[in-house]
Formats: C-alpha cells, sequence, structure tokens
C-alpha cells in the first residue's frame, strides 16, 4: 500500500442506475492519474445495490482507496427543501454538504460520473485557489448560448456570464467554505429563492460569485458544441445534460467514452442500456434541451435589466 503518499480526496455522487457509467469514468481517471498520490475515493449515494459496490471496488489497488458512502440519513433532514426537476434526483445536491461532512479535509475534488478522465487527475487538484472556494471550468453550454448568458447574469446574478462555471468538475477548497459558512447560507437560499434551470449548479455560481478560480476549458470540454479543441489539449470529456453516448450514436467524443468501458466488467450492460433506450426517450431528451431553453427565457422576462449596451 502506499498510503503514506500524499492524499488526494474525491468525491462522486450517484444512484444506483449511474453505476455502469461511474465504472467507467473510475477506469479513465484511475489509469491515467500519477502514481505519486494516494487516491482516497469516496462514492455517495443512497441505494447502490450491493453488487455494484463490489464491482466497483475492484478497481482498488495500492494507490486508490474506494469506499461507499450511504446519505440516507442526512438527505432525510433537508428533502423536503431539495428542489429537483426532470431527470435531476437529490444526489445532485450531495456535493454541496461535503464542507460540513467531511471537516477532515481542507480541499476536495467532485466529479459527475458522465465523465472520462483523459488527463492526470492531479493536475486539477493541485490547482492554486488561494482563497477562492471553488475552481471550475467555465459551463460550455452558457458561453454558447445568448439565452443562458442572460439568465446567468440577470437571474443567477454572476457579474459576466464568463464567470459562470459548471459545477460537474469542481475543485472545492473545504476549509474556506466553512469560514464562508456556505451550508448555512445554501440552506437559507434554499427556503428563499428557487433556481429551476441548473439547480444546484446555480445555487454554487450564486454563492461563489467573486470567489472562484476559473480552470481551462480543457478540464471540462463538452459535446454539446463541437469546438476546436485539440485532442492533444483534452484533459476530461463531460458528456452533461442529454449528450450521453450510451444513449446516442452520433455524440462528439464518443470515442473516448467507448474505449474505457471496454475495459470494464460493466461493457455489455452499457451496450444493453443502449439498445434498449427508446426513440421516444431519445425524443424527450431532444424536447428537453427545446424546454430548458424555454425556462430560462422565462426567468430572464421576470427579471428587470439595467445593463447598458449589451450587445
Amino acid at each position: 500500500m502506499k498510503e503514506e503518499l500524499n492524499k488526494i480526496p474525491i468525491f462522486f455522487a450517484i444512484d444506483d442506475a449511474y453505476t455502469p457509467l461511474l465504472g467507467v469514468a473510475l477506469r479513465s481517471l484511475i489509469d491515467n492519474a500519477s502514481k505519486d498520490y494516494y487516491y482516497c475515493i469516496k462514492i455517495l449515494h443512497t441505494d447502490v445495490k450491493k453488487e455494484h459496490m463490489k464491482q466497483i471496488k475492484k478497481f482498488e489497488n495500492e494507490n486508490v482507496n474506494i469506499e461507499f458512502v450511504d446519505l440516507s440519513y442526512y438527505i432525510e433532514k433537508v428533502k423536503d427543501k431539495l428542489y429537483t426537476r426532470d431527470y435531476y434526483t437529490n444526489t445532485t445536491y450531495f456535493r454541496l454538504f461535503l464542507p460540513e461532512l467531511y471537516p477532515q479535509y481542507d480541499k476536495v475534488l467532485y466529479l459527475d460520473s458522465d465523465i472520462i478522465v483523459v488527463g492526470d487527475i492531479s493536475e486539477l487538484y493541485n490547482t492554486d485557489m488561494s482563497t477562492n472556494l471553488v475552481a471550475a471550468a467555465p459551463d460550455d453550454i452558457i458561453q454558447k448560448n445568448k439565452v443562458f448568458q442572460d439568465y446567468a447574469e440577470l437571474v443567477v446574478g454572476v457579474a459576466k456570464y464568463q464567470n459562470y462555471f459548471n459545477a460537474g468538475v469542481l475543485l472545492m477548497n473545504l476549509d474556506e467554505l466553512r469560514k464562508f459558512k456556505f451550508q448555512e447560507k445554501f440552506l437559507y437560499l434554499l427556503s428563499t429563492v428557487k433556481f429551476s434551470v441548473a439547480q444546484d449548479q446555480d445555487y454554487l455560481n450564486r454563492l461563489c460569485k467573486g470567489r472562484v478560480t476559473l480552470v481551462s476549458h480543457d478540464w471540462d470540454v463538452m459535446p454539446y458544441v463541437n469546438d476546436e479543441t485539440k485532442p492533444e489539449d483534452i484533459k476530461l470529456i463531460h458528456y452533461n445534460f442529454a449528450y450521453k453516448p450510451w444513449h446516442f450514436e452520433d455524440i462528439t467524443y464518443n470515442e473516448y467514452f467507448w474505449e474505457y468501458a471496454k475495459k470494464t466488467e460493466f461493457y455489455d450492460e452499457i451496450v444493453r442500456i443502449k439498445d434498449s433506450y427508446t426513440e421516444e426517450q431519445k425524443f424527450q431528451d431532444r424536447e428537453a434541451e427545446k424546454a430548458l431553453a424555454e425556462l430560462a427565457i422565462k426567468e430572464n422576462s421576470c427579471v428587470g435589466d439595467d445593463r447598458i449596451n449589451r450587445g
């Protein structure tokens, strides 16, 4: 064992249906991570099957420890306050409770499980945050869409939409978040403001604005737009929203996902998921994207705008 090495705590949050995809994410992360660190990976959940846990635990090696943490007891305390819609579940809020749940850590990484890591994750962890609360990449969907740009500024309240970050790949300064009394402020905001477009991500952007370290787009490349990111520059691919290669054939960067899926015992299960995904479900995914934009437009129209030279 190499537990004497510097530790990097990494958190995921899943429900049982996402376990196969977590397996693919872990395979990519572990294959490309520096061996100079010891990775303490914690899987936050409420309902993962024992068999799936055993399969995930097989990824452990001398540099990697994996622990499943059932947060049912914790979510029970606040579940009535947590607003979700569409495909979201309460697991999306788990990251917001990390500062108080893990007082032993000063800094942690939180990662969504719909990712592929092709860079060395220790590089992201070692980002210099100073006293900022979080470090993350600008959200591609916001950066490429005028409706969501206005939403970020008018509704969420960030000074510039370019500062609005994606919370699926998040370096969290737990020490500063505790000093900031983040959880207390988050629960208060939950009771006074309802963000309905990106939910927990909107809350994070609202609460952390002005104290965010923006990292390179290369650490959160999305297939939402086929941008000009060079393959050699990609560090992490995030198949967020409805852009899932395990649902659709023509997703940009899908080859990275299937490369690592084939290295796991989840491969056949993921193929079955893809084959059983119906045309109706695909249609609903496409409609959900339109509905999200319409929701943002509606939210935008409810807020006055006194900006000058909006362009």
